[in-house]
């Protein structure tokens, strides 16, 4: 399993969100840079990676206290990407890891 760790001190706003997406993941400079693009580059993560990825924020807690609209919509990407693969009885791709007080 790829186990990819992100600093979520570097998400301080949407632009800086998608720019760590893109750079975690790997996505082609073609990335849309929005949430849909997001999704559609996670739903198909296992493409590339032959196994779920899990992804691992640190510094959750801070950023869900001074970034909560961000915080959220990351979280409903995610669960969305693997919502649209149960759909298709296929495996979840990509697991978000993180510690929170």
């Amino acid at each position: 399993m790829l186990v990819l760790k992100i600093d979520s001190r570097r998400l301080t706003d949407e632009a800086a969100l998608h720019d760590v997406m893109q750079e975690t993941f790997s996505l082609p400079t073609t990335y849309g840079r929005n949430w849909d693009a997001l999704a559609d580059s996670l739903t198909h993560l296992d493409a590339a990676a032959k196994s779920p990825v899990t992804v691992v924020l640190n510094y959750a807690d801070a950023f869900a206290r001074q970034r909560p609209a961000l915080w959220q919509q990351l979280q409903d990407v995610v669960a969305f990407a693997n919502w649209r693969r149960a759909e298709k009885n296929q495996p979840p791709v990509i697991c978000l890891a993180y510690h929170r007080l």
